[in-house]
């Protein structure tokens, strides 16, 4: 088939690296290839992202800048999780090892025009979603970060500080060569402050800044993922895990079946349904945590399908899940 890959962050690059073996593919990126960036933490698991990475015939191993052991969870009765394979990793330099060999336009704004020129046009634009029709009523948190490079690292590993009533959290992680991200979403949109509060505090020096909405709506919500030959994958399907605000390995995860599906749409949103039906759960426990309406009762056995879903997959979320901490959390 004649492809288009619409949006190269890590689940476009993936699906480029992968489809360009039995497929005419190109790859169209709204940025200036010198400019190129992918917007987030760049914190996932070794074990999640290792198997996926390894169908390239890259190494995600050869990526990473920092294996964490412990997160601190700055609360009112601060506590550690004990990590698992949660790492930072060069995302910037893995996407450009999965394209290099791949044909890419830099710079080009795509508009649904482009579906008459290819058999398949596949939309990895995340947030933006640019070829699928626009959701309503859905639930999203403006985010920034900073990359910024210290004397002397303030902190040695991962650090987070979730927000009253789970409107978004602050976070910390190490990169390498000590340099780390900082940043912080929040619904409240106290997000920035936040952030340049702690570099008052701790200083260093602010290489770059980004910022972008997180969509939290679950996939469940996000239909249609097919429109004529147009098909979404990751987060422009709402493929990010809510309490977490994690995307890498779910988006990845979503690319891979669409590349086992690439002949039978309607069995991949069939597949994409059963692999996250998980996270409609964890999105209304977040919205109704963020609007008031959560009450323990009411949510406890949700809570614990939750934990129950992550603690069978603690390598795959990087880190030990225990249930009093999720209660920790869960009480804010």
């Amino acid at each position: 088939m004649k492809i288009a890959v619409v949006g190269v962050g890590v689940a476009g690059a993936y699906l480029l690296n992968r489809l360009s073996k039995e497929h005419e593919v190109v790859g169209f990126e709204r940025m200036k290839e010198c400019e190129h960036d992918s917007i987030c933490a760049w914190a996932t698991t070794i074990e999640g992202m290792k198997d996926l990475i390894s169908k390239t015939g890259l190494n995600f191993e050869d990526y990473i800048l920092h294996k964490g052991v412990k997160m601190d969870i700055i609360t009112n009765t601060p506590f550690s999780l004990r990590l698992k394979g949660l790492c930072t990793y060069d995302k910037i330099g893995l996407i450009k090892d999965l394209i290099k060999d791949c044909k890419i336009i830099y710079g080009s704004m795509i508009g649904r025009e482009i579906k008459d020129e290819f058999d398949l046009v596949i939309d990895s634009t995340g947030f933006n979603r640019t070829l699928l029709p626009r959701l309503d009523n859905e639930l999203w948190i403006p985010t920034i970060q900073y990359k910024v490079k210290y004397d002397k690292m303030p902190f040695e590993d991962f650090m987070l500080k979730p927000f009253p009533n789970m409107n978004g959290y602050f976070w910390y992680f190490p990169l390498n060569d000590n340099y780390a991200h900082i940043g912080a979403g929040d619904k409240n949109k106290m997000h920035k402050r936040i952030v340049d509060e702690f570099v008052q505090e701790y200083g260093g020096d602010i290489v770059k800044k980004v910022g972008r909405p997180v969509r939290l709506t679950p996939p469940t919500l996000c239909e249609p993922f097919i429109d004529d030959n147009v098909v979404g994958v990751g987060e422009s399907i709402g493929t990010v895990f809510a309490l977490l605000g994690e995307g890498i390995i779910p988006s990845t995860t979503c690319a891979d079946l669409l590349i086992n599906n690439i002949n039978n749409l309607k069995y991949y949103r069939k597949k994409v349904l059963e692999e996250f039906k998980i996270y409609y759960d964890v999105f209304r426990f977040v919205r109704d945590k963020i609007n008031n309406e959560y009450t323990l009762i009411k949510y406890l056995p949700s809570l614990i399908k939750i934990y129950l879903y992550m603690k069978k997959r603690e390598s795959r979320f990087g880190m030990e899940i225990k249930l009093s901490n999720m209660l920790k959390i869960s009480r804010l």
